[in-house]
């Protein structure tokens, strides 16, 4: 969107200048990864905590479960949010929640497990930091009508969700580092002070022009100036109709419905096996093939490593045969990897493969998920469809959690577990998203 003249209504879009995308970009990459960090070192310290407070691996599966639960409504939440208020006061409430939920983490099990749910809830801030950034950046990179930049959007953006497994890769190292002199508890603490500088960092952005125009357009539609609002609308060519039709509703009615129900049934499946790999990958490792909690923690750090090199992949690739596309094989793949992964020997060299090549084609296409599913919304409701679809994944993940602890309680043993809630339902993430509508590289349907 390029800067206009003055309009009819006093209105001036600002020029976004390639400084203001670099900045976002950049802030945007620290609150990612400091966002999974948090999210992934509750996963990680969990067999620890439970330890601590003797908590069986039923009793832990089921705290997993519910904090899911709470993780859902809280991302949820945030598409009206991004919608009414901005992407840029969504990004900070998002890197501000996920602060005080590590730091309350510390004293919430002490408490009880009641406690604990309620705040690790609060981490739904962190994991909603996914899509403000793709809703944030989709605008603030088209406004920037940079033709380079067009070319090989998919793959900067894959740069800033990259921090994904950087996230994860820290929250392994430094918890292999730290956990043995401070504790769980100091891990924690220490996860809180990232993310305040990021807050402050965040506050310089400036604010999409696109939801300014939208948000411009609703003031004088809601002040009575009907006229000026269309006028307004006419001269930068936007869907007047398209604006006056905000809202969670819209998500599941005409174009809009099929992204919604194919793109969120997608993410649903898929958070099944992020939820058994990723955020329990310690417990899998441990439980399956017998690897140590020492060792297990290794393992995760090479490979979200991999998994790095699987975002960068994946959103060099989105550019060139489409994001959804991309997103299909890649789910496919890494279904079958960890199929094998866990039918597999328990050897280390096998397991690390395995596990890794999983990995890379787990989370690695998340880089062209988010940003394809940026493309598949308009602009009044694309932080609200956006947040539906990703608020599956934390149901997903629910749903995985009550089948891990149904199966653990009827007797059965995490490779079965695992394989019919991990390794399955990212192999049919891959085939439901090849119903989604094509959308070209260049973001047009």
């Amino acid at each position: 969107m390029q800067e206009n003249p003055l309009s009819a209504s006093g209105f001036k879009l600002e020029k976004i200048l390639p400084g203001d995308v670099k900045r976002a970009t950049v802030v945007a990459f620290f609150a990612w990864v400091f966002a999974v960090y948090d999210f992934i070192l509750f996963g990680t310290l969990l067999p620890e905590i439970g330890r601590h407070y003797n908590w069986d691996a039923a009793a832990q599966a089921e705290i997993a479960t519910l904090v899911a639960v709470g993780t859902a409504v809280i991302a949820f939440a945030i598409g009206p949010v991004l919608d009414r208020l901005g992407r840029r006061a969504g990004l900070l409430w998002t890197v501000a929640g996920a602060a005080v939920c590590s730091g309350l983490t510390v004293v919430g099990g002490a408490m009880g497990q009641v406690p604990l749910v309620l705040i690790r809830s609060l981490s739904g801030l962190g994991y909603a930091e996914e899509t403000v950034n793709a809703t944030y950046l989709n605008e603030l990179y088209a406004a920037a009508n940079d033709p380079k930049l067009n070319k090989r959007k998919g793959f900067i953006y894959s740069l800033v969700q990259g921090g994904w497994p950087i996230g994860a890769l820290l929250a392994s190292a430094l918890t292999a580092l730290l956990l043995p002199r401070i504790g769980w508890q100091g891990c924690f603490i220490f996860a809180t002070f990232p993310a305040i500088v990021i807050f402050f960092m965040t506050r310089r952005l400036k604010e999409s022009p696109q939801f300014l125009l939208h948000k411009q357009i609703r003031v004088l539609r809601e002040t009575g100036r009907d006229g000026e609002a269309r006028t307004l609308a006419g001269e930068h060519r936007v869907d007047y109709e398209e604006h006056s039709r905000a809202g969670i509703v819209q998500a599941f009615r005409g174009s809009a419905l099929r992204a919604t129900l194919v793109l969120g049934g997608g993410i649903l499946l898929n958070w099944s096996a992020i939820q058994v790999f990723s955020v329990l990958g310690t417990t899998v490792l441990t439980r399956v093939h017998n690897v140590s909690f020492e060792s297990s923690l290794l393992i995760l750090v090479l490979s979200n490593v991999i998994g790095y090199c699987g975002y960068l992949t994946h959103g060099w690739i989105g550019d060139r045969i489409g994001r959804r596309n991309t997103l299909a094989i890649g789910w496919m793949l890494g279904g079958l990897a960890f199929a094998a992964m866990l039918l597999g020997p328990s050897s280390t060299g096998m397991v690390v493969a395995l596990y890794s090549l999983g990995l890379f084609f787990l989370i690695g296409p998340y880089s062209a998920a988010l940003f394809f599913i940026g493309e598949s919304y308009p602009t009044a409701i694309r932080g609200t469809g956006s947040s539906i679809v990703h608020a599956m994944g934390p149901i997903g993940a629910i749903l995985a959690g009550i089948g891990v602890t149904t199966l653990l309680n009827q007797g059965s043993d995490w490779l079965h577990a695992a394989l019919w809630f991990g390794a399955l339902p990212c192999f049919l993430s891959g085939l439901l998203v090849l119903f989604a509508k094509h959308v070209t590289p260049d973001g047009v349907q």
